[in-house]
């Protein structure tokens, strides 16, 4: 049986920036080696796959190699794909069943805005692996739930960053979040960077799940809960941050630029 998939950049409106994701609808449930298979031919920083389910749709999403824990630009295209293709309406909101809890995605104009768990960061001990592998010794360092969070001393330093992801895969955590404030108006009020070597990929070019984590941080350090972040990789993207409580409001928009059939 045939399946049609679509190839939609997130976190932004121009194509080819951004970050890819392939969005697969399925009928059903389908078993694991099969959904990895297809994710790996693929070949992209997520492929979603979702499915109706109760009041909503489950939604996995898996990288080339491994099933992913939370993924923003995986949901944020699943999103943008169920309207575009009339599977929702306009006003509808999507619901989707995963493996990092119970998500929202709800149109606002031009963007998407989805509804994550907040992940904040504790201060954590420096490890030689990070000051290795990323060449720079951090202002500050935290944990969060998944990845690691280093504060870094300005933003021309997150861009700079040519890091060893042979040893940045040593470290007991998904990735690695760089982030410095914005050194300029240029409508943004943080950047960042995501370093993800032990789930098969370098360098993410932007990470939702990890706004989840540079929210609360950014907020406490600002004074302020609604703010951008650009997240400075070769594709680069935008994504505007409300801190709600135990929640991340995330908005992003997002363009398909093409659409296929696996025979």
């Amino acid at each position: 049986m045939s399946l049609r998939f679509f190839h939609v950049d997130a976190f932004t409106h121009t194509p080819f920036s951004g970050n890819a994701a392939v969005v697969c609808i399925l009928d059903g449930p389908r078993e694991d080696r099969w959904l990895q298979q297809v994710a790996s031919e693929m070949n992209q920083a997520a492929t979603a796959f979702l499915y109706p389910e109760n009041d909503g749709y489950r939604l996995r999403w898996f990288s080339a190699s491994v099933e992913l824990e939370l993924c923003g630009h995986g949901t944020l295209a699943s999103s943008h794909t169920l309207w575009e293709l009339g599977y929702l309406s306009p006003e509808a909101e999507g619901r989707f069943h995963t493996r990092g809890g119970f998500l929202t995605a709800r149109r606002r104009g031009e963007w998407i805005e989805l509804n994550f768990p907040a992940k904040p960061e504790q201060e954590a001990e420096l490890l030689p692996a990070m000051t290795s592998g990323l060449g720079v010794t951090p202002r500050y360092v935290g944990k969060s739930q998944l990845d690691y969070l280093v504060e870094l001393e300005s933003e021309e330093v997150v861009r700079g960053l040519q890091p060893d992801f042979a040893q940045l895969a040593t470290l007991p955590a998904r990735g690695v979040i760089v982030t410095a404030a914005a050194s300029g108006n240029q409508g943004y009020d943080f950047v960042s960077r995501f370093f993800c070597p032990s789930v098969g990929i370098n360098e993410d070019p932007v990470t939702g799940s990890a706004h989840c984590v540079l929210s609360p941080f950014w907020s406490k350090r600002l004074g302020r809960g609604q703010l951008t972040g650009y997240q400075a990789s070769r594709r680069g993207g935008t994504v505007r941050v409300l801190l709600d409580g135990d929640r991340v409001r995330l908005g992003g928009q997002a363009v398909t630029i093409s659409r296929g059939e696996l025979l």
